[in-house]
């Protein structure tokens, strides 16, 4: 699942595609001396920069305390509060990141644990910022089992704009903390699903960073 290269491994062939589509346009165009293939091209070039810039792959440093629980999403935060319906089935403390465009789109583990179970729904595509996205969008969720059998969620979940959600971890796979796991294209949110008793450690409107803001800490 890890991937150290700049560029997310999701994103080679939409880099190849634009990159392709510029180098085309831009020797038709000195080619022919075109002006007319001369707009095309510099639009080419700007969007193939877009996608160099969408799919960028960042290496992050994930914090030493093992407790933490850490933000699985670039963004920032639409969410903390505690709610009565969940993937867990029973309440919970809810955190949300909404991802735009311009953010990383590479999701990272939040916590250290075993995937028990997975679940993909189809469904319609609201802005990730409306409060129906988390149950009427298309969404992926893993459920984790941490230390001491504690449960805990998080969930992908497409935008107004996002058409696909990629997820690679499988029921009975561990995952390590800061893993990248998957990616969703291109802007939509993470909700992540914690004990109720647990005391967030972020609030509205804060900027998260996937891999090293805490969200929370679970003892």
């Amino acid at each position: 699942m890890n991937n150290s290269s700049p560029f997310a491994k999701e994103g080679y062939p939409f880099i190849a595609y634009s990159i392709g589509l510029t180098v085309l346009l831009s020797v038709a165009s000195w080619r022919f001396s075109s002006t007319v293939l001369l707009v095309p091209a510099v639009i080419s070039l700007l969007l193939t920069l877009f996608v160099l810039y969408f799919f960028r792959n960042p290496d992050r440093t994930v914090p030493a305390d093992s407790f933490a629980v850490i933000a699985p999403a670039d963004g920032t935060v639409i969410v903390v509060e505690q709610v009565p319906e969940t993937p867990l089935g029973s309440s919970a403390l809810k955190i949300s990141i909404f991802m735009s465009v311009f953010n990383v789109h590479v999701n990272r583990v939040p916590f250290d644990g075993t995937v028990i179970d997975t679940f993909h729904h189809q469904g319609k595509f609201f802005d990730a910022r409306d409060g129906r996205a988390s149950f009427e969008n298309e969404r992926n969720g893993i459920i984790l089992e941490i230390a001491g059998g504690t449960r805990i969620a998080f969930v992908q979940i497409a935008g107004l704009i996002a058409r696909r959600i990629i997820s690679y971890p499988r029921i009975g796979d561990l995952l390590v903390r800061g893993e990248r796991y998957g990616l969703i294209r291109f802007g939509s949110r993470v909700d992540v699903y914690l004990p109720p008793d647990v005391e967030p450690l972020v609030k509205l409107g804060d900027k998260a960073v996937a891999g090293e803001t805490v969200l929370a800490r679970i003892v």
